[in-house]
């Protein structure tokens, strides 16, 4: 068997985990000798043994002498765990294979060098590419302390979120629905403005996901006029945070006394699209799903926080000028001053499309 198809196995082991290790990346480990696979592991949850470590006491003794595939750089400095490059050296094994370097500089390149200094035989770059796209999020986080940000929105074929009276409904079909809970759960918040809040009335839960895993709901209410009856305040299925305005009342922000709510004034009159993700970084929300109306979609996109969109587009037309388009105005004047993206996946979901794109 090649490296290759030992590390497709470990990254498969690590995409089970995905949406549950943050701040950590996700991880797998196969540890492999004389073409018989010893041990296998993944990382499960920031805290717990990481992937090389259960790898490591399924194979025992047996591991000295093996090769490891690991899907990220192994770790060299003390956190809430010990470091498993140490580990691996200390068990004598004698080759390691990497498929992605590891950019926190607590680690970017440590790892690897005190296996080297070791001697051992380390390999990377093996099947980097997928391995890099598995991570994504978490290197934009560690490098930028901010979360990755995918802004997703359901729109018909002209581009309406919904008609002149056709709040809350559907707009695409049950495939999607679908699709979006399974997204839910790999995200560790989900944001809309209060504008949705008061229209729809959303739970803002994963329902329909594999996993009972609930994001964080985040509403950006700037002058905190969130009423107390809805569902996102009395339903108590997973945490709110509503981020206001400096000029939110006192008393207001006091009225709260539900549990899982959470009030947090920033410090303009108006909510900053930088200081709420700034802030977001600093409570280790690693992946934000931004499921916004126009307002919201606008402030992010003009902001250029935005890391991926998710667009499902429905095989409909509304038409008519009272329509809700997808974006308030973006002060594009002319063509030249578009924004431009580049579509990276295209699929279909039920009748519907699903478009993954980023910004140039």
């Amino acid at each position: 068997m090649t490296d290759e198809f030992y590390m497709d196995f470990a990254l498969k082991l690590a995409q089970v985990a995905e949406g549950q290790t943050t701040p950590n990346p996700v991880v797998g480990a196969v540890i492999v000798k004389d073409g018989e696979i010893l041990g296998f592991g993944a990382h499960l949850k920031a805290g717990s043994p990481h992937a090389e470590v259960h790898a490591l006491k399924m194979a025992g003794k047996r591991a000295k002498g093996s090769t490891v595939y690991v899907t990220l750089e192994p770790c060299s400095h003390y956190g809430k765990t010990p470091p498993c490059a140490m580990a691996l050296i200390q068990s004598g094994v004698q080759r390691v294979v990497i498929a992605s370097e590891d950019p926190n500089p607590l680690v970017a390149g440590k790892g690897i060098s005190l296996m080297r200094d070791a001697g051992i035989e380390v390999k990377t770059g093996v099947l980097k590419e997928r391995a890099d796209a598995l991570n994504e999020a978490f290197f934009h986080f560690i490098q930028q302390n901010k979360p990755f940000v995918s802004l997703k929105q359901a729109i018909t074929l002209d581009g309406k979120i919904a008609a002149q009276t056709g709040f809350g409904e559907q707009i695409t079909g049950s495939e999607v629905q679908q699709d979006v809970h399974n997204d839910r759960e790999k995200y560790d918040a989900i944001l809309v403005g209060i504008g949705t809040v008061l229209t729809d009335n959303p739970s803002l839960t994963n329902r329909l996901g594999k996993t009972k895993k609930q994001p964080i709901r985040i509403i950006l209410d700037t002058h905190l006029t969130m009423p107390y009856d809805k569902k996102v305040i009395t339903d108590g299925q997973a945490p709110t945070w509503i981020f206001t305005g400096s000029e939110a009342a006192p008393e207001k922000m006091a009225s709260f006394n539900q549990p899982h709510v959470e009030i947090i004034q920033l410090s303009q009159p108006n909510i900053d699209v930088t200081e709420l993700l700034t802030e977001l970084g600093k409570r280790q929300v690693m992946k934000l799903y931004v499921e916004g109306g126009k307002t919201v979609n606008a402030s992010f996109l003009k902001s250029r926080y935005v890391n991926q969109l998710i667009t499902y587009v429905a095989p409909k037309i509304v038409g008519g000028n009272k329509a809700v388009p997808m974006f308030a105005d973006l002060d594009v004047g002319q063509m030249t001053d578009a924004f431009e993206i580049k579509f990276k996946h295209v699929e279909m979901v039920g009748e519907d499309l699903k478009i993954t794109s980023v910004l140039k």
